[in-house]
Protein backbone atom coordinates (compact mmCIF):
# COMPACT_ATOMS: atom_id res chain seq x y z
CA UNK A 1 0.00 0.00 0.00
CA UNK A 2 1.25 3.44 -1.24
CA UNK A 3 1.23 5.03 2.24
CA UNK A 4 3.10 2.92 3.76
CA UNK A 5 6.37 3.61 2.25
CA UNK A 6 8.83 5.91 3.77
CA UNK A 7 8.26 8.25 0.65
CA UNK A 8 5.02 8.85 1.00
CA UNK A 9 5.18 9.43 4.76
CA UNK A 10 7.99 12.00 4.48
CA UNK A 11 6.15 13.50 1.88
CA UNK A 12 5.17 16.15 4.54
CA UNK A 13 8.52 16.16 6.80
CA UNK A 14 9.08 19.91 6.80
CA UNK A 15 8.73 20.74 10.88
CA UNK A 16 6.16 23.11 9.51
CA UNK A 17 3.57 22.85 12.78
CA UNK A 18 6.96 22.73 15.42
CA UNK A 19 6.09 23.82 19.02
CA UNK A 20 2.53 23.65 18.13
CA UNK A 21 0.05 21.41 20.70
CA UNK A 22 -2.51 18.98 18.60
CA UNK A 23 -5.35 17.17 19.05
CA UNK A 24 -6.65 14.80 17.17
CA UNK A 25 -10.04 12.51 17.74
CA UNK A 26 -9.94 8.93 16.22
CA UNK A 27 -6.52 8.87 16.38
CA UNK A 28 -5.83 5.03 17.25
CA UNK A 29 -6.43 3.57 13.78
CA UNK A 30 -6.90 4.98 9.81
CA UNK A 31 -7.04 8.51 9.20
CA UNK A 32 -6.31 9.86 12.03
CA UNK A 33 -3.47 7.60 12.72
CA UNK A 34 -1.93 9.04 10.24
CA UNK A 35 -2.67 12.71 10.83
CA UNK A 36 -1.59 12.37 14.57
CA UNK A 37 1.76 11.00 13.75
CA UNK A 38 2.21 13.35 10.67
CA UNK A 39 1.35 16.38 13.27
CA UNK A 40 4.07 14.80 15.61
CA UNK A 41 6.50 14.18 12.32
CA UNK A 42 6.12 17.74 11.45
CA UNK A 43 7.10 19.13 15.07
CA UNK A 44 3.57 19.32 17.01
CA UNK A 45 3.22 17.80 20.55
CA UNK A 46 0.05 15.54 20.07
CA UNK A 47 -2.77 14.62 22.05
CA UNK A 48 -3.74 11.08 20.65
CA UNK A 49 -7.72 10.65 21.52
CA UNK A 50 -9.62 7.19 21.14
CA UNK A 51 -12.68 5.75 22.10
CA UNK A 52 -11.59 2.41 22.50
CA UNK A 53 -8.39 0.17 21.38
CA UNK A 54 -5.58 1.52 23.89
CA UNK A 55 -3.24 -0.49 22.72
CA UNK A 56 -3.27 0.76 19.20
CA UNK A 57 -3.40 4.25 20.61
CA UNK A 58 -0.35 3.77 22.76
CA UNK A 59 1.82 2.44 19.89
CA UNK A 60 0.93 5.48 17.97
CA UNK A 61 1.74 7.39 20.84
CA UNK A 62 5.73 5.79 21.12
CA UNK A 63 5.92 6.62 17.37
CA UNK A 64 5.58 10.24 17.76
CA UNK A 65 7.65 10.31 20.65
CA UNK A 66 10.41 8.89 18.52
CA UNK A 67 10.46 12.40 16.46
CA UNK A 68 11.76 14.16 19.51
CA UNK A 69 7.87 15.99 20.64
CA UNK A 70 5.64 15.25 23.43
CA UNK A 71 2.80 12.96 22.95
CA UNK A 72 -0.08 11.02 25.09
CA UNK A 73 -3.12 9.38 24.14
CA UNK A 74 -6.59 10.15 26.17
CA UNK A 75 -9.66 7.99 25.53
CA UNK A 76 -12.89 10.38 25.30
CA UNK A 77 -16.00 9.71 23.46
CA UNK A 78 -16.62 12.76 21.79
CA UNK A 79 -20.41 12.18 21.89
CA UNK A 80 -20.33 13.24 25.43
CA UNK A 81 -19.63 16.92 26.53
CA UNK A 82 -17.93 16.22 30.18
CA UNK A 83 -15.66 13.57 28.18
CA UNK A 84 -14.59 16.34 25.70
CA UNK A 85 -14.55 19.19 28.44
CA UNK A 86 -12.11 16.93 30.13
CA UNK A 87 -10.10 16.07 27.70
CA UNK A 88 -9.08 19.28 26.55
CA UNK A 89 -8.94 20.50 30.11
CA UNK A 90 -6.50 17.92 30.83
CA UNK A 91 -4.30 19.13 27.44
CA UNK A 92 -4.14 22.22 28.28
CA UNK A 93 -2.82 21.57 32.11
CA UNK A 94 -0.83 18.60 30.75
CA UNK A 95 0.81 20.32 27.67
CA UNK A 96 0.39 24.58 28.27
CA UNK A 97 -2.41 25.25 25.59
CA UNK A 98 -3.67 23.83 22.03
CA UNK A 99 -3.16 25.56 19.15
CA UNK A 100 -4.89 22.71 16.57
CA UNK A 101 -7.97 20.71 16.59
CA UNK A 102 -7.90 17.71 14.28
CA UNK A 103 -12.07 16.59 14.98
CA UNK A 104 -11.27 13.20 13.29
CA UNK A 105 -13.91 10.76 15.15
CA UNK A 106 -16.76 9.14 12.83
CA UNK A 107 -18.13 5.49 12.41
CA UNK A 108 -21.29 4.25 10.18
CA UNK A 109 -24.52 2.54 11.33
CA UNK A 110 -25.41 1.68 7.58
CA UNK A 111 -28.97 0.55 6.51
CA UNK A 112 -31.32 1.49 4.41
CA UNK A 113 -33.61 4.53 5.33
CA UNK A 114 -36.78 2.03 6.00
CA UNK A 115 -35.23 0.06 7.88
CA UNK A 116 -33.12 2.41 9.36
CA UNK A 117 -33.48 2.37 13.72
CA UNK A 118 -33.21 5.62 15.59
CA UNK A 119 -30.85 4.43 17.49
CA UNK A 120 -28.87 4.08 14.56
CA UNK A 121 -29.40 7.56 13.10
CA UNK A 122 -28.59 9.17 16.30
CA UNK A 123 -25.50 7.33 17.25
CA UNK A 124 -23.74 8.70 14.28
CA UNK A 125 -24.98 12.31 14.28
CA UNK A 126 -24.11 11.90 17.90
CA UNK A 127 -20.34 11.34 17.06
CA UNK A 128 -19.76 12.72 13.42
CA UNK A 129 -21.36 16.13 14.15
CA UNK A 130 -22.50 16.56 17.55
CA UNK A 131 -18.78 15.44 18.36
CA UNK A 132 -17.06 18.10 15.92
CA UNK A 133 -19.55 20.98 17.52
CA UNK A 134 -17.98 19.88 21.37
CA UNK A 135 -14.02 19.67 19.92
CA UNK A 136 -14.47 23.17 17.94
CA UNK A 137 -16.69 24.71 21.42
CA UNK A 138 -13.89 23.99 23.84
CA UNK A 139 -11.08 24.45 21.62
CA UNK A 140 -12.38 27.74 20.77
CA UNK A 141 -12.61 28.30 24.59
CA UNK A 142 -8.90 27.84 24.82
CA UNK A 143 -7.53 29.62 21.49
CA UNK A 144 -10.04 33.19 22.57
CA UNK A 145 -8.12 32.89 26.06
CA UNK A 146 -4.45 32.66 25.13
CA UNK A 147 -5.08 34.77 21.63
CA UNK A 148 -2.26 34.61 18.79
CA UNK A 149 1.52 33.72 19.56
CA UNK A 150 3.12 35.15 16.47
CA UNK A 151 6.53 33.23 17.04
CA UNK A 152 4.11 30.05 17.26
CA UNK A 153 1.43 30.84 14.67
CA UNK A 154 -0.10 33.86 12.67
CA UNK A 155 -3.60 32.38 13.52
CA UNK A 156 -4.73 32.62 17.22
CA UNK A 157 -5.83 28.36 16.39
CA UNK A 158 -6.72 25.76 14.14
CA UNK A 159 -9.40 23.91 13.41
CA UNK A 160 -9.75 20.97 11.16
CA UNK A 161 -13.08 19.21 10.58
CA UNK A 162 -13.19 15.49 8.82
CA UNK A 163 -15.98 16.06 6.62
CA UNK A 164 -16.09 13.09 3.20
CA UNK A 165 -17.42 13.62 -0.45
CA UNK A 166 -20.80 12.89 1.01
CA UNK A 167 -20.56 16.38 2.51
CA UNK A 168 -21.80 17.19 -1.10
CA UNK A 169 -22.35 13.53 -2.64
CA UNK A 170 -25.93 11.87 -1.70
CA UNK A 171 -25.32 8.28 -0.86
CA UNK A 172 -28.28 6.17 -0.57
CA UNK A 173 -28.34 3.66 2.45
CA UNK A 174 -26.25 5.90 4.46
CA UNK A 175 -28.87 8.41 5.37
CA UNK A 176 -27.04 8.99 8.73
CA UNK A 177 -24.08 9.42 7.58
CA UNK A 178 -24.18 11.64 4.70
CA UNK A 179 -26.62 13.88 7.28
CA UNK A 180 -23.81 14.28 9.18
CA UNK A 181 -20.78 14.90 6.73
CA UNK A 182 -23.56 17.59 5.14
CA UNK A 183 -24.07 19.07 8.64
CA UNK A 184 -20.25 19.10 9.14
CA UNK A 185 -19.57 21.28 6.30
CA UNK A 186 -22.17 24.15 7.31
CA UNK A 187 -20.93 23.87 10.69
CA UNK A 188 -17.78 24.49 9.42
CA UNK A 189 -18.43 27.43 7.38
CA UNK A 190 -20.69 28.87 10.14
CA UNK A 191 -17.66 28.06 12.79
CA UNK A 192 -15.41 29.66 9.96
CA UNK A 193 -17.47 32.56 9.51
CA UNK A 194 -17.91 33.52 13.38
CA UNK A 195 -14.28 32.86 14.41
CA UNK A 196 -12.37 34.44 11.75
CA UNK A 197 -12.41 38.13 12.83
CA UNK A 198 -10.22 36.15 16.30
CA UNK A 199 -7.86 34.99 14.00
CA UNK A 200 -9.07 31.24 14.29
CA UNK A 201 -8.82 29.42 10.85
CA UNK A 202 -11.46 26.88 10.86
CA UNK A 203 -11.26 24.56 7.31
CA UNK A 204 -12.63 20.94 6.65
CA UNK A 205 -10.41 18.00 4.71
CA UNK A 206 -12.99 16.02 2.65
CA UNK A 207 -11.59 12.71 2.19
CA UNK A 208 -12.83 10.49 -1.11
CA UNK A 209 -11.99 6.64 -1.19
CA UNK A 210 -9.34 5.98 1.35
CA UNK A 211 -8.12 2.51 2.57
CA UNK A 212 -9.15 2.33 6.01
CA UNK A 213 -10.62 -0.75 8.13
CA UNK A 214 -14.12 0.95 8.19
CA UNK A 215 -14.52 0.39 4.47
CA UNK A 216 -12.11 -2.07 3.70
CA UNK A 217 -14.92 -3.75 2.10
CA UNK A 218 -14.67 -1.38 -0.91
CA UNK A 219 -11.43 -2.00 -1.84
CA UNK A 220 -9.20 -5.37 -0.09
CA UNK A 221 -10.22 -7.42 -3.51
CA UNK A 222 -8.91 -7.29 -7.31
CA UNK A 223 -12.52 -7.04 -8.08
CA UNK A 224 -13.93 -4.41 -5.22
CA UNK A 225 -11.32 -2.20 -5.93
CA UNK A 226 -11.92 -2.55 -10.30
CA UNK A 227 -15.57 -1.47 -9.14
CA UNK A 228 -14.32 1.46 -7.30
CA UNK A 229 -12.17 2.90 -9.22
CA UNK A 230 -15.01 4.02 -12.13
CA UNK A 231 -15.42 6.02 -9.24
CA UNK A 232 -12.16 7.66 -9.44
CA UNK A 233 -11.01 9.68 -12.30
CA UNK A 234 -7.01 9.35 -11.08
CA UNK A 235 -7.26 5.86 -10.96
CA UNK A 236 -6.16 4.86 -7.23
CA UNK A 237 -7.35 4.55 -3.78
CA UNK A 238 -6.35 7.25 -1.77
CA UNK A 239 -3.98 6.04 1.43
CA UNK A 240 -4.37 7.38 5.03
CA UNK A 241 -0.87 9.37 4.25
CA UNK A 242 -2.92 11.34 1.95
CA UNK A 243 -5.11 12.94 4.30
CA UNK A 244 -2.81 13.47 6.65
CA UNK A 245 -0.22 15.54 4.17
CA UNK A 246 -3.42 17.62 3.92
CA UNK A 247 -3.96 18.41 7.55
CA UNK A 248 -0.19 19.24 7.96
CA UNK A 249 -0.86 21.64 5.23
CA UNK A 250 -3.73 23.06 6.01
CA UNK A 251 -2.58 23.25 9.90
CA UNK A 252 0.28 25.28 8.57
CA UNK A 253 1.08 28.66 8.32
CA UNK A 254 1.55 27.98 4.62
CA UNK A 255 -1.83 28.32 4.52
CA UNK A 256 -2.67 30.74 6.58
CA UNK A 257 -5.65 32.73 4.26
CA UNK A 258 -7.31 29.43 3.99
CA UNK A 259 -10.62 30.05 5.74
CA UNK A 260 -13.67 28.98 5.71
CA UNK A 261 -12.36 26.12 2.94
CA UNK A 262 -13.03 22.31 1.96
CA UNK A 263 -10.55 20.73 0.43
CA UNK A 264 -11.55 17.72 -1.44
CA UNK A 265 -8.53 15.32 -0.98
CA UNK A 266 -10.41 12.14 -3.15
CA UNK A 267 -8.57 11.59 -6.58
CA UNK A 268 -11.24 13.52 -8.61
CA UNK A 269 -14.25 11.68 -6.81
CA UNK A 270 -16.00 14.80 -6.51
CA UNK A 271 -15.47 15.41 -10.81
CA UNK A 272 -18.94 13.26 -11.45
CA UNK A 273 -16.92 10.82 -13.79
CA UNK A 274 -19.96 9.17 -15.17
CA UNK A 275 -20.18 12.47 -17.36
CA UNK A 276 -16.22 12.23 -18.04
CA UNK A 277 -18.02 10.46 -21.94
CA UNK A 278 -20.88 12.10 -22.12
CA UNK A 279 -24.44 12.41 -19.82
Amino acid sequence: MAGSSGEARGAMSARLVAGQKALVTGANSGIGKATAIALGRAGADVVVNYVAGADEAEKVVDEIKGFGVRAYAHQADVSQEDQVVGMVARMVEELGTIDIMVANAGLQRDAPTVDMTLAQWQKVIDVNLTGQFLCAREATKEFVRRGVVPEVSRAAGKIICMSSVHQIVPWAGHANYASSKGGVGMLMQTLAQELAPQRIRVNAIAPGAIRTPINKDAWNTPEAEADLLRLIPYRRVGDPDDIANAVVAVASDLLDYVVGATLYVDGGMTLFPGFATGG
